[in-house]
């Protein structure tokens, strides 16, 4: 653990934070029973800065009702119907959240709506940036929510989008949410049966789709896909295609081999109308989106939130978590399929301009995305630890080559974000840049743990857990541990909490999913330690967990190690419970360009273990791999490799259409014989 951190807040970072606006709001409505106003503080008293974070931190989660309630208030959210107390029932799972209430996620949204700054800025390979103001978002939002609505969409019907990250993807979710019906979407780069897969489960009556996507230099033409998910959609009335490519000028004929197709239109069609805007108020927890879960071990989970507890977790998130607010460019290097897409998209909830980018971050130049982050005067960017490694290795130096001055905050998640690569962004991207790595998942479609513009930040660690999330670190037998590694459980609910699984009436896969080890308490499958000082480490999955006779140890601390050495492009560590009762503890890794895997290189990669983490986690043995697979968010596939090493069926083990390269399952296959 590092001694010094590799940022401090200022204090005029303090003092001109909605963090330290909101906590003097507080501090006022409760008096002596909440936390402790933000007071003066001298210039080098930036310790005690962060302690009005734990002060709130810890009421936050004390007093969740509270807390919540102060968020509404705070933020200005409306109901048309007067709702009850925040949190009527904290029952986990069935919290019952502020009954009564009637609430719309694009009431929200609108509500910020200028003339002075663009809603969302385009930006992709090979194309000119476009910019689209808020009144021309309210437009099309509007005339294709009129659309949507005569064709039969209504309150709790479903529109599925299959798109690449394009403004349309945004819009396309206002207007059904608008409604009152539900979304839900994946990339463009999924097959066709991969998308049914996910989407054929809500039985869509619309489906919003694109000609195709651009990637790595290539166009990738998906109307034979389009058409082949269309086929697989019996309950469809309507399909919009968007001309990304400039392909899809005769929908019909392009898209069902027909000019005459029934029920297929235009983009430019589904929107150009001159209509106002109806926003439909539902219940609290009326479904806003089914988010899919990976899909790699099973059939993909749809796990649904409700308009109410996204709106409360998404603007305490932006606004008092990232300090995002209505002078902001929010960018996060994501896709349609991964649930960071809805954060990013949450940027509009507080009046901020979000970026949408069709494309490699890493083409034509390993360093793209910063020269995005430059020309579109971008202040919050979120990337992974992936791109991050690989500027790293490529000796990019951004803030040598681009003008960052814009930028004041790097997010990070996907997986764990290694010391050196947190503080190479310190180098490599600006001293005065805060890095806040974030950890959560699809299940809550928000983040348990990141940071604050309060709190510093120590390299390799999650600055502090957010605001309203009960985080604590268990051990086997449910008790509290600190300084030693423990479950990442949540013990109070959060609004963003599902309120369902997907075809799941009785909520038993619910439950089973999350509290099957301590009832009444949320454990998210992650270990993580807790230091005295607050902050977390991450130590990777627990289900993925490494067990060498009888010593648990988590997967990333063995890549923090590794994937520094410069000849290791990336690795993958497994352990194997053999028929024998034997314990086999493989490390893959893929080389550099030009590297080998001989003695030396062996011998070099189990010292950096052995002196960095121990020699416990030293494997067993090392073997090249020509690649490793991850699910297309982007994780690495430990449980499913895991699985076949240990002689499982890779077909029914894996759904294939889920993995970014499906082709290197049949290497593992045949290591394993």
């Amino acid at each position: 653990m590092a001694t010094d951190p590799q940022w401090m807040p200022t204090e005029a970072d303090v003092r001109d934070a909605v963090i330290t606006d909101f906590s003097a709001f507080v501090a006022q409505r409760h008096g002596d029973t909440g936390p402790k106003p933000p007071g003066p503080r001298d210039s080098e008293d930036r310790h005690a800065m962060a302690a009005d974070y734990w002060a709130l931190w810890r009421w936050s989660v004390s007093h969740p009702s509270a807390f919540w309630q102060d968020v509404w208030d705070y933020f200005g959210l409306q109901s048309a119907t007067e709702p009850g107390p925040a949190l009527a029932d904290d029952s986990m799972p069935g919290a019952v959240w502020f009954p009564g209430a009637t609430v719309n996620y694009v009431d929200q949204v609108f509500r910020n709506a200028r003339d002075d700054r663009p809603a969302i800025v385009y930006a992709g390979e090979g194309v000119p940036d476009r910019m689209i103001g808020w009144d021309e978002l309210r437009r099309q939002v509007s005339g294709l929510a009129a659309t949507l609505s005569e064709h039969g969409v209504g309150v709790g019907d479903r529109v599925v989008g299959y798109l690449p990250n394009i403004p349309e993807a945004v819009i396309a979710f206002l207007a059904t949410a608008s409604l009152g019906a539900v979304w839900a979407a994946c990339g463009q780069d999924y097959s066709a049966p991969a998308a049914h897969a996910r989407l054929g489960q809500l039985e869509p009556k619309a489906l919003i789709t694109a000609d195709g996507y651009r990637f790595g230099g290539k166009v990738h033409d998906r109307l034979d896909a389009v058409s082949q998910l269309r086929g697989e959609l019996p309950s469809l009335a309507l399909t919009v295609v968007v001309s990304n490519l400039g392909k899809s000028t005769g929908v019909g004929d392009a898209v069902d081999g027909t000019v005459t197709a029934e029920g297929v239109v235009s983009w430019e069609q589904a929107t150009d109308r001159d209509v106002a805007l109806e926003i439909t108020a539902v219940p609290f927890d009326h479904p806003l989106w089914a988010v899919f879960s990976s899909g790699t071990t099973g059939p993909p989970k749809g796990i649904v939130h409700g308009h109410g507890g996204v709106l409360l977790e998404h603007v305490k998130q932006m606004a008092l978590q990232f300090d995002i607010g209505r002078e902001d460019t929010f960018f996060w290097y994501t896709s349609p399929s991964w649930m960071m897409w809805n954060f990013q998209t949450a940027g509009l909830l507080v009046g901020s301009t979000i970026v949408c980018y069709d494309g490699s971050p890493s083409y034509p130049h390993p360093d793209t995305l910063w020269s995005l982050v430059s020309r579109l005067r971008v202040t919050v960017v979120g990337t992974s630890p992936a791109y991050v490694l690989a500027c790293a290795k490529a000796g990019a130096v951004p803030v040598q080559e681009h003008d960052l001055s814009s930028l004041r905050a790097v997010g990070i998640t996907g997986s764990t974000l290694p010391e050196a690569s947190s503080l190479w962004l310190s180098e490599n991207v600006g001293r005065t840049v805060q890095v806040m790595s974030i950890t959560g998942g699809t299940d809550v479609v928000s983040a348990f743990i990141g940071g604050a513009r309060n709190v510093p930040v120590w390299p390799g660690e999650l600055s502090a857990p957010c605001l309203g999330a009960a985080v604590d670190a268990f051990d086997e037998s449910g008790n509290p541990v600190r300084n030693q590694v423990g479950e990442l459980v949540i013990t109070a609910p959060m609004p963003s909490m599902p309120v369902s699984f997907w075809n799941d009436s009785d909520g038993k896969r619910y439950r089973e999913a999350y509290f099957d080890f301590i009832p009444g308490v949320w454990r998210h499958g992650d270990w993580i330690t807790i230091t005295d000082r607050g902050t977390v480490l991450m130590h990777g999955r627990s289900d993925s967990t490494l067990n060498r006779h009888g010593i648990r140890m988590g997967s990333a601390d063995i890549y923090h190690v590794v994937e520094k050495i410069p000849e290791i492009a990336e690795a993958l560590v497994v352990g194997v419970d053999g028929p024998d009762g034997g314990y086999w503890m493989p490390l893959f890794v893929t080389l550099t360009e030009g590297s080998e895997l001989d003695e030396d290189l062996k011998n070099k990669i189990r010292e950096a273990i052995r002196e960095q983490v121990s020699p416990r986690h030293v494997p067993d043995e090392i073997i090249v791999a020509p690649g490793i697979p991850h699910t297309r968010t982007g994780k690495k596939l430990e449980v499913p490799l895991k699985r076949i090493l240990q002689g499982a069926d890779a077909h029914r083990t894996v759904d294939a259409g889920a993995v970014d390269n499906p082709d290197l399952l049949d290497w593992f296959v045949q290591c394993r014989r």
